[in-house]
């Protein structure tokens, strides 16, 4: 018992020990009284790569109310529907596969698997994004395929791997389901089912998926208790030595643009050529849409192909530079050879800063709440 006692006191000593080194290394009640004054202009600098115009950065803050096109306003009768929709697997040739079908309420609205299933089981090649906050996001999936969440709502109904029909197909048998006639003139004046008013009615119940307040957001508002020294401390590290800033930055946590984190995989077992694959853009191989890190502790598994299971995992990573490939001889000449973006090189985080910084990230989830599925036509 006595030797239990003193290898636990032990630990623990070390641990608070290691901790008081990392407090007066960074004066964390400083830094609290900084961030939690709700004046950004009394937070440290951020230290922005010099790639980064500093005139149109955005720092990380609160998200911004959800703004509508002017072509597809919001209405709650029009977010009915499209809630309707999201569930309906009849959109799917099967008639088994619904939007919902990969992302779950109760999974951070993605499915938490590595790669979803879909039609005839077949596994799909990338992981599914969260549609949480995804109104905030200039172009959609991970290749950017998509401008709108219009146009990004009836993707998957075509795509052989997932749902395997088409928009026009899937609009067929909506009109002929008894129930959604009422529906759809609730929300758009008249009785007609279309492809268009389909496309704008999921996309409007996706606009209102939205974050709920997260300690974060408390904190930064002036609720300085709501963090613990080390979340305090992986704010900071976020903004500054881990340069996490750089691309994850904004309300929406992502700057909306495309990266190549060295993860193409190139010549090997799961290649992703990225974005490329969409504008053949040589300058785009390898290149994926930055994530929102909001609710990021729900929404593993991780990274374009789901490979990494972790955030531990996944800082880890950014910590050794992400992978930089280089050229063999046969490859000299090869056009396509990826190139890892600039912005990813060694970071020197040491074991307590990593954790600081993931514990850090674990604060920008909110409170999960379950979206009861509707009663379908």
């Amino acid at each position: 018992m006595q030797k239990h006692f003193f290898i636990i006191t032990t630990l623990l000593f070390i641990t608070l020990s290691g901790f008081q080194v990392l407090k007066d290394q960074y004066d964390l009640d400083d830094l609290r009284a900084r961030y939690s004054s709700g004046l950004t202009e009394k937070w440290p600098e951020a230290a922005l790569d010099s790639s980064i115009d500093r005139s149109t950065f955005q720092d990380i803050g609160h998200l911004p109310e959800m703004t509508y096109p002017a072509d597809n306003p919001y209405s709650d009768e029009k977010k009915e529907l499209g809630k309707m929709l999201f569930f309906d697997p009849r959109l799917s040739e099967s008639g088994q596969i619904a939007c919902a079908s990969c992302h779950d309420s109760e999974l951070g609205w993605g499915d938490g698997r590595r790669n979803s299933y879909g039609h005839n089981r077949q596994l799909g090649k990338r992981n599914a994004m969260t549609i949480l906050n995804s109104g905030y996001a200039s172009s959609l999936f991970w290749d950017g395929r998509a401008a709108t969440l219009e146009e990004q709502a009836a993707l998957p109904i075509q795509d052989k791997l997932e749902m395997n029909s088409h928009i026009s197909l899937a609009t067929e048998t909506i009109a002929k389901t008894q129930g959604y006639a009422p529906h759809f003139k609730a929300a758009f004046g008249d009785e007609t089912v279309t492809e268009e008013r389909i496309k704008k009615a999921i996309a409007t119940f996706e606009r209102s998926i939205v974050s709920r307040t997260s300690r974060f957001d408390l904190f930064i508002d002036g609720k300085s208790e709501a963090f613990t020294d080390r979340e305090v401390l992986g704010l900071h590290l976020f903004r500054t030595k881990a340069q996490c800033i750089n691309c994850h930055n904004t309300g929406y946590f992502s700057d909306n643009q495309f990266h190549n984190t060295g993860l193409t995989y190139y010549g090997r077992p799961f290649e992703d050529l990225g974005q490329y694959e969409i504008t053949k853009n040589k300058a785009d191989v390898g290149k994926f849409r930055t994530p929102t890190l909001r609710e990021v502790g729900k929404t593993g598994p991780y990274m374009h192909n789901g490979l990494f299971t972790s955030l531990e995992v996944v800082v880890n990573l950014y910590n050794t530079g992400m992978p930089h490939p280089k050229r063999k001889k046969d490859q000299m000449d090869d056009p396509l050879f990826p190139t890892t973006s600039h912005l990813l090189k060694p970071l020197e985080l040491d074991a307590q800063e990593k954790a600081a910084l993931v514990a850090f990230m674990k604060t920008l989830s909110s409170r999960t709440y379950r979206v009861t599925p509707p009663e379908l036509p």
